[in-house]
């Protein structure tokens, strides 16, 4: 439907070192997600920079969080009994993970003690919770995909009241994956994987979705992960499976593809650096950070005289 968009290298910000490289274990989030032949010595998700500009991610198959500070150095803050899979700041500096296998937790970086925050509706298990986000009035909305998908549509969409009331804001889903806000907080973004597409979800005054509908559909690879938005309502979008992350305008115009230097396994992103000008990629098969210099809105990406090489 587009033209293909120009292309952006990436370089390697972080690799977790070896000393923190798992072998000669099983997992049962490999063997079931990723199949048991696969070895998996670290699966990264959910970058996250807290104030100080430390990075934060999570290893899913594993229950570990690692900082990364700017300076590179890699980290371990928490080990736990669990599966996260996602990682959001608030903004008052309290680190929630959301957890495959617990529901939604909370970090205490200091210490690296993981408590339950959620962990079930009445006595509803969920599916397996996958990412977070927070609108500005302190409310967490999260994802709960578990293995959902077109055979399945029973994923679900939640929030988390600053009151503490938790709510169910969308269901039907086949792969609730990524979220994030548009900069107006009208509508919500959402990756839905398996559907291979990014659904737009407007919310009313009062917190209920309507005319919920597609804003991008996508092809190859296995579908939209994690979701980041600039301050211009520009979209980041994850492909896991195809190696790379999409931007796309505020009306959903391809606008560069940010290609991997490593695996194709880039999970999630986050908008970091300076003036928020640099993508910061997590590429779980090599257990990497991948960044890279994105465009200035408003000004070309590319020169004639580049566009021509």
């Amino acid at each position: 439907m587009f033209a293909a968009p120009p292309d952006i290298a990436t370089t390697v910000y972080a690799r977790i070192p070896d000393r923190y490289r798992v072998r000669g274990r099983a997992s049962a989030w490999v063997a079931a997600q990723r199949g048991a032949a696969l070895v998996t010595e670290c699966f990264l998700e959910g970058p996250a920079f807290d104030r100080a500009g430390n990075l934060y991610v999570v290893d899913v198959p594993w229950g570990r969080v690692f900082r990364i500070s700017p300076e590179g150095s890699v980290d371990l803050v928490a080990e736990y009994d669990g599966e996260p899979n996602g990682l959001k700041i608030h903004r008052d500096g309290r680190i929630f993970l959301a957890d495959f296998r617990h529901g939604i937790m909370q970090l205490d970086p200091a210490t690296g003690a993981v408590t339950p925050v959620v962990e079930r509706i009445g006595v509803e298990r969920f599916k397996g919770v996958n990412d977070i986000t927070f609108a500005a009035n302190g409310d967490l909305y999260f994802t709960d995909q578990g293995h959902t998908g077109l055979h399945d549509p029973s994923g679900r969409l939640f929030r988390i009241t600053a009151a503490g009331n938790v709510e169910r804001v969308l269901a039907g889903i086949p792969s609730p994956n990524g979220l994030v806000f548009a900069p107006d907080e009208t509508m919500l973004y959402l990756a839905v994987t398996r559907d291979n597409a990014v659904w737009r979800v407007p919310l009313l005054p009062s917190g209920d979705p309507y005319k919920v509908g597609a804003f991008i559909r996508l092809s190859g690879g296995t579908g939209p992960d994690g979701l980041a938005v600039d301050e211009q309502g520009g979209l980041a979008v994850a492909h896991i499976g195809l190696g790379c992350v999409w931007l796309f305008d505020p009306f959903g115009e391809p606008v560069a593809r940010v290609r991997s230097c490593a695996g194709r396994a880039v999970t999630n992103v986050a908008f970091g650096g300076a003036d928020r000008r640099k993508l910061f990629m997590t590429e779980a098969d090599s257990g990497q950070v991948l960044v890279a210099d994105v465009p200035v809105p408003g000004r070309p990406m590319f020169s004639h005289a580049e566009a021509a090489v």
